[in-house]
């Protein structure tokens, strides 16, 4: 006996495009610097400029 065939599922919506300094998270890494000379430390999570924290693409 054949097998039933399932319907195929149709594709998903296309997303709004991510944003490219970010990649979609809405968060991008700051370097933080103390003393004097201004010495590199650490990294800290910042918000992006370019989409202010959405993660969508701006559409211009």
């Amino acid at each position: 006996m054949a097998t039933k065939k399932t319907p195929s599922r149709p594709a998903p919506a296309p997303a709004s495009p991510k944003c490219g300094p970010c990649d979609g998270t809405g968060e991008v890494a700051t370097t933080v610097h103390v003393g004097r000379k201004r010495r590199a430390v650490g990294k800290q999570a910042g918000i992006c400029l370019a989409c202010f924290g959405t993660g969508e693409a701006t559409t211009e």
